[in-house]
């Protein structure tokens, strides 16, 4: 696919898409999330993006939404869907869907619609998604305690794309490899010709190396799984609560990142847990161990029968006079015992084995000396020792690992995905039953809405009556002010816009065409200026001359200038969309007047009024066909001339006939 032949995407952006491992399939599928990882590409932007290349794989041209009042009741129906989306991902892959008069872009969502009609959304599952979201490449890792050597600069170029965790060098010789193994506690030669070559420290010839970058760099799939710890959990439960077949042993994965640490590390060894806290705790157990050692001599001391007192003697030891020798002589046995409980506290607090223990006996003299103190020489060692074993152990723990986890990627990002896709189908299932919705049928002309409600009315959607309604050609629509003239035309256009999306529609049942267009003139405010006007009688114009198939609604069009030509007009305008192939619905109080003015006989339908009752019109909401409803004023009128005495209401109301 050509990226830059997709609506909206220059060559910046196809550059920054080119990126992704596979863009064309997220282009496909429409996966905001894959799509929304390339550099600089928002998931907003993603979705916008997704649906260009929707369009192009349909040949769509995108133009079904023809007005703005169109376009605004798809924005509204959208957002219904939308709030029934648990994570951002859904809300952005929603906008994905989009009304189209393409027969193959209308029947994919269909399918897509059906299988999500048949979710049954959970309070469990709506609670696992809360932590899901997509995932996420670690950026910047860094590892600084090795490094990789080659003598030849294009594969210390080719090193350097494949391994850019790792720092690489370039070396002329073994001394200068040996150099770097100084610096560097693993160095991983890449030249076959440094095979055989014997060197201090951990220096290995690997001339495959860059084949197996998980065994140089564990870190790399370490730190993605702990970035996306949180997400791989939830999106683990979701396919528990949910029932859904996972890709990977979910069991397995909590395991293994039940072992990753939050900075990529390893935990769950206990080995590697003593060699961390030893490391960790040796100087704060060395001076324990100091303690221990003065704190016993200094009592010996005290208690020590000899030709001077014991308070003497100590102050005499502490000014360093004659200390060696006197120790040696008076206490010989006291500061063996002292040095012997200093060690194995040491020796203890550490938890060292056997080899460790060796090293740090040594860190207290054998030779008496008061106050006693450590060799720091020793200590080095034994930290240096520790270090370099945890380091081992550590490095061995993430290799296997990574191992592990680096062959669960891809199924790990299926993992999320499927999580993330299973919300976008609950939000499509949480909407139909939310407004009892059912999938319209695509079949003959104009379109038939049996028991339909508004869910966009500012009431209760149980509160709401059902309206039926249906409509092949072109029609007037007549009723009394407030009697739902406005709100059926914005359910026809609503019902016909879910339809076009491939989504289910809050009816008992509906039937439609495939409309190619939908036009939707909303009431205009007051009358209009001389060059408004022309601009709207304009618009249509077009729609006559237009291509066949469309749906038109328009809302009082007599409010654009007097009256008496607004009759005029709308009855010409009829006229010439009935000739055409078109459906129209023309909402208007001036009926009566402008089946009087046409040349044809135009279909006028009406929402009947049944009375006023308190003073609250009482209406039925089902327009009746063929059927010129009673005006407002005729109704209370009338109601007027059933009480009346006189005979003047009897003749108003005849004036009505």
């Amino acid at each position: 696919m050509d990226l830059e032949a997709v609506p909206g995407v220059g060559a910046k952006t196809a550059d920054a898409l080119a990126e992704l491992d596979n863009a064309e399939r997220a282009l496909e599928t429409g996966d905001v999330a894959t799509l929304a990882r390339a550099p600089g590409i928002t998931e907003g932007r993603a979705a916008a993006i997704a649906r260009g290349a929707i369009r192009i794989r349909h040949e769509d041209d995108g133009g079904f939404l023809a007005t703005d009042r169109a376009r605004e009741l798809y924005r509204d129906a959208l957002s219904l869907v939308k709030a029934r989306a648990v994570t951002t991902y859904a809300e952005k892959r929603l906008e994905t869907l989009y009304p189209s008069s393409s027969a193959s872009r209308i029947e994919e969502v269909r399918e897509f619609t059906r299988r999500a009609m048949e979710r049954t959304p959970t309070d469990a599952v709506r609670e696992a998604l809360t932590g899901v979201e997509p995932l996420s490449s670690p950026r910047g890792v860094r590892v600084s305690d090795r490094c990789l050597a080659t003598t030849d600069a294009e594969r210390y170029a080719k090193a350097r794309e494949a391994i850019p965790e790792l720092p690489v060098e370039v070396v002329e010789d073994t001394r200068e490899l040996a150099e770097l193994a100084r610096g560097y506690s693993t160095v991983v030669a890449l030249d076959e010709a440094f095979t055989g070559v014997a060197l201090d420290g951990d220096v290995r010839v690997e001339p495959d190396a860059l084949e197996t970058p998980v065994e140089l760099v564990p870190e790399r799939p370490l730190a993605f799984f702990a970035e996306n710890r949180r997400t791989l959990l939830a999106a683990a439960e979701v396919h528990r609560v949910a029932g859904l077949d996972a890709p990977l042993d979910i069991d397995g994965l909590e395991s293994a990142l039940a072992r990753v640490t939050a900075d990529g590390g390893v935990t769950g060894d206990e080995e590697l847990a003593r060699l961390t806290d030893a490391v960790s705790d040796l100087d704060a157990a060395v001076s324990m161990a100091e303690n221990v050692a003065n704190d016993r001599l200094r009592e010996a001391i005290r208690e020590r029968d000899v030709t001077i007192e014991g308070s003497d003697l100590l102050s005499l030891v502490e000014r360093g006079a004659g200390v060696d020798s006197l120790l040696s002589r008076e206490l010989g046995d006291e500061y063996d015992a002292a040095i012997a409980a200093a060690r194995e506290q040491l020796v203890e607090t550490l938890a060292l084995d056997a080899g460790e223990s060796e090293v740090a006996r040594q860190a207290f003299p054998d030779d008496p000396t008061f106050p006693v103190e450590r060799d720091e020489s020793v200590i080095s060692r034994l930290r240096e020792q520790l270090e370099a074993e945890k380091s081992r152990r550590a490095a061995r723990h993430k290799r296997e690992l990574a191992r592990e986890l680096a062959d669960e990627r891809e199924a790990a990002t299926e993992l999320v995905r499927a999580a993330l896709e299973l919300d976008v189908e609950l939000a499509v299932a949480r909407f139909a039953r939310d407004f009892e919705c059912v999938m319209p049928e695509f079949d003959g002309d104009g379109f038939d809405i049996a028991g339909g409600r508004s869910p966009l009315l500012d009431v209760e959607f149980s509160s709401v009556e059902p309206v039926d309604y249906g409509v092949s050609g072109v029609a007037l629509l007549s009723g009394v002010n407030s009697g739902g003239k406005t709100s059926t035309l914005d359910l026809v256009a609503l019902v016909v816009i879910l339809a076009h999306m491939g989504l289910p529609v809050p009816a008992e049942a509906v039937r439609l065409r495939r409309f190619e267009e939908l036009h939707y003139h909303g009431k205009t405010q007051g009358t209009l200026d001389a060059g408004a006007f022309e601009s709207t009688l304009r618009e249509f114009a077009s729609l006559a001359d237009g291509q066949a198939g469309r749906l038109v609604l328009v809302d009082e069009l007599e409010s654009i200038t007097e009256p008496g030509a607004s009759a005029k007009i709308i009855a010409g305008i009829l006229e010439e969309l009935g000739e055409r192939d078109v459906t129209g619905v023309f909402v208007s109080h001036l009926a009566d007047g402008i089946r009087d003015v046409a040349d044809n006989d135009v279909a006028v339908d009406g929402i009947e009024a049944k009375g006023l009752v308190d003073g609250e019109l009482v209406v039925e909401r089902s327009p009746v066909k063929d059927h010129l409803a009673r005006s407002t004023p005729e109704l209370i009128v009338e109601k007027l001339a059933d009480g009346g005495e006189n005979g003047f209401y009897e003749r108003l109301l005849e004036k009505f006939e």
